[in-house]
């Protein structure tokens, strides 16, 4: 338990800190900035549209039935005389934005999930955090993670190159290696075999390098091989930081959408234009994923906890007044 105390001691309020933490928050956020700057570069040199986020919608990511979630409270207010939700994911968004306009897109999205107070001391959780959401018009999975690899495995190099100093100081420099790719490949459902439903806790304390994990049930955007069973997604996991990626091929056809939503218990009334698109054809494959930029931030550095990522930190169960 004080293990657990201190990790979350290291995100107290800002003007709480001491000048030596606030010193390595420095360190810590100039990091940040360096891994901003590449994935950024990244993608617009790759011919990706910048988009701008969306912040309330009537659609977002219902998050269901994904075994992993953990949402304590869904948020919704009414503007207008109409109930909108703030963005759990910009998926929905995404697949429009791809099938009706920019065939490659990436934007920095901020993303509000409730998460259970227990998850504060899980030291990769917060209740606001940004991604970076990415997709592209007739994308593949092995696109996606073929350019992911390369991004990722970049990232790291250049960061050791030009953050030297600041690694060092907050003593992350030596013990970050550049992985190799390709990336090693497991299946959800043999690791669940072999190790239990409890397998991600398992296998990321063992992990000494990143691993893609495919295969994985959840929500209906996600695309689903109705016939063999298997799932066309992805996660990347992180050594000890467990899921910092999660992305996948997406479902188009209208009747497949149809009827996950209604096997899976989703309100279909919250994706009207989303399912008016895919019946009418103007919805089209593609293939992307969303990288979560503190949990990202936080293996790079070597943080404790997520919440030193952040400059004001959200931490399930924990409101501070900025």
């Amino acid at each position: 338990m004080a293990e657990i105390d201190k990790r979350i001691e290291t995100t107290k309020p800002l003007e709480q800190l001491s000048k030596s933490e606030i010193e390595r928050k420095l360190y810590t956020s100039r990091v940040m900035t360096r891994v901003l700057k590449h994935l950024t570069l990244e993608f617009v040199n790759r011919g990706f549209e910048w988009l701008l986020p969306v912040i309330f919608s009537k659609s977002t990511d219902p998050l269901w039935p994904d075994p992993r979630a953990s949402i304590e409270k869904r948020i919704e207010v009414e503007i207008y005389g109409k109930t909108v939700r703030p963005t759990l994911s910009m998926i929905v968004h995404k697949m429009v934005a791809c099938s009706l306009a920019h065939p490659k897109i990436f934007v920095l999205s901020p993303n509000v999930r409730i998460e259970k107070t227990e998850r504060a001391s899980s030291g990769i959780h917060a209740y606001e955090f940004t991604q970076l959401d990415f997709e592209v018009r007739d994308g593949t999975s092995k696109d996606i993670r073929g350019l992911v690899e390369k991004i990722i495995c970049r990232l790291v190099g250049i960061v050791k190159k030009d953050m030297r100093d600041e690694l060092t100081q907050i003593g992350r420099y030596s013990s970050l290696e550049i992985p190799n790719a390709p990336l090693q490949v497991y299946d959800s459902q043999e690791l669940e075999n072999r190790h239990g439903k409890d397998w991600e806790s398992k296998i990321v304390s063992k992990l000494n390098a990143p691993v893609w994990i495919t295969s994985i049930p959840r929500e209906f955007y996600d695309f689903e091989d109705f016939e063999n069973g298997k799932w066309d997604n992805y996660d990347l996991m992180l050594p000890n930081y467990g899921e910092v990626l999660s992305g996948a091929r997406r479902e188009w056809e209208y009747d497949k959408i149809v009827m996950k939503m209604e096997r899976d218990g989703v309100r279909k009334e919250n994706y009207g234009t989303l399912l008016k698109l895919a019946r009418e054809g103007r919805l089209k494959p593609s293939a992307g994923a969303g990288i979560g930029i503190e949990r990202l931030v936080s293996w790079v550095a070597g943080t404790r906890h997520i919440g030193e990522t952040q400059l004001f930190p959200k931490i399930p169960g924990l409101v501070y007044d900025l």
